[in-house]
């Protein structure tokens, strides 16, 4: 790239015609009139650079300073900034002495936070931003809402400790790089859960923003999820599943049922599994089910909290109210509860035991199949058994549109009833 000569007085104005075409082997263009000192580079990488170029007022030396690139700044951007820096040097200022000295004690700053024996950390980050954004929280005792419901409050703390806090978390915010970050979303699609990856990413990157926002870290900072989701993006690295096809056919299903009792999945995994069978429901509703919602006279599960937003009572099979009887003797509140404490499992350690059992060669013997794929098998069976259409979408809870969901209110709460009996008598006869 040649340089023109501070010298050089062009009787042209710049142009963003002549800036597009500008090629790395071009010379340097120059504005003219009221915007002179105003330059355009084209870089051996084809990047084209504004700089305004003049005599600091306080050495008298030639000295330049970055506007931006283009066309990320714009021709007239850059010269509404030119204009501004040519102001600060006449009042006597130098922009680009400056800009070196504002970068130091930036960079001052941030290498003081990275020293600090009780620094911000990736955990101090994730607390900021779920008790003072996401959660409902009390100030001057009066409480203020979160930015999301309750549930959606719960699944956030768990995304983020499940995996970020539980990786990164005692370690300052400021020292983690877009490495760290991508190194532990890549271990989290390793195992198989690519959706739970995109999730931690997203609430990381939100959670980092938030704490910025507020002046927690640095001005200078760059959000390192950020870069490490446009860094995964242009590896076409996808965080999203894919529209869910697999069914387990009827011999696969039978192979499921008879290897269950004697695989690797934990007690309560397995019993999660069956109800899962049982009722069609999804495997996050079946985990957080509480006993308080069961009804084992009357057969039903008063499922409160749905993906629709929509209450529903799932009918029971016989076969799901022994099976609950014999549970109840030795749960608490919930029907599933962790191993860890009483809390209910997490919906989580399905896909990840899953993931673990593949790893280890103890899987099932069949084509790869996800918790998830159990509730597709039920509804695809209950077809198959000749279960009418409106029946077997209000046993999945699905919700109707248009005008057969705005005047057909009935809930086929009695046509459910018998048809999940019909489907628990059917896997009894493949067993």
């Amino acid at each position: 790239m040649q340089i023109a000569p501070q010298d050089d007085k062009p009787t042209k104005a710049l142009t963003s015609r002549a800036i597009e075409t500008m090629k790395p082997t071009s010379k340097e263009l120059a504005d003219s009139g009221e915007n002179r000192g105003l330059r355009v580079t084209c870089g051996a990488k084809g990047i084209k650079t504004f700089i305004y170029r003049y005599r600091s007022p306080l050495t008298n030396k030639l000295v330049q300073i970055s506007i931006g690139h283009y066309p990320t700044v714009s021709l007239a951007e850059a010269r509404l900034k030119c204009a501004e820096l040519k102001l600060m040097r006449a009042n006597g200022r130098c922009p680009a002495t400056e800009q070196r000295e504002r970068k130091a004690e930036e960079q001052k700053v941030q290498q003081d936070l990275q020293n600090q024996p009780n620094a911000f950390t990736v955990k101090d980050v994730v607390e900021l931003y779920l008790t003072q954004h996401i959660e409902d929280r009390k100030v001057n005792g009066k409480m203020i809402s979160g930015v999301r419901k309750p549930k959606g409050q719960s699944e956030t703390r768990r995304t983020l400790y499940g995996d970020a806090v539980k990786v990164l978390g005692d370690m300052p915010a400021v020292n983690i790089t877009r490495k760290d970050i991508t190194n532990m979303v890549m271990t989290i699609i390793e195992r198989g859960a690519k959706v739970q990856a995109g999730n931690v990413l997203r609430e990381l990157s939100a959670a980092y923003e938030y704490a910025i926002g507020l002046e927690k870290l640095p001005d200078t900072f760059a959000n390192p999820a950020l870069l490490a989701k446009a860094g995964l993006r242009q590896a076409k690295v996808k965080l999203t599943s894919e529209r869910g096809k697999r069914v387990l056919s009827e011999v696969e299903l039978k192979k499921l049922l008879q290897w269950l009792p004697g695989s690797a999945y934990s007690t309560t995994q397995k019993n999660v599994l069956r109800f899962t069978l049982w009722t069609g429901c999804r495997t996050g509703e079946v985990c957080a089910a509480e006993w308080k919602d069961i009804d084992l006279d009357k057969k039903t599960w008063h499922l409160r909290d749905t993906k629709t937003g929509v209450e529903r009572h799932v009918q029971l099979s016989t076969q799901a109210v022994e099976f609950l009887k014999m549970l109840k003797l030795t749960t608490g509140d919930y029907l599933f509860p962790s191993l860890k404490g009483k809390k209910p499992l997490q919906q989580k350690q399905l896909t990840e035991q899953a993931w673990r059992l593949r790893t280890d060669g103890r899987m099932l013997d069949i084509e790869p199949w996800t918790p998830h794929d159990l509730r597709r098998t039920v509804r695809t069976g209950l077809s198959r058994l000749g279960c009418p259409n409106e029946v077997a979408e209000a046993i999945l809870g699905h919700s109707r549109s248009g005008i057969e969901g705005t005047y057909d209110l009935h809930k086929y709460e009695r046509e459910c009833s018998h048809w999940l009996q019909v489907w628990a008598d059917h896997l009894n006869a493949l067993v």
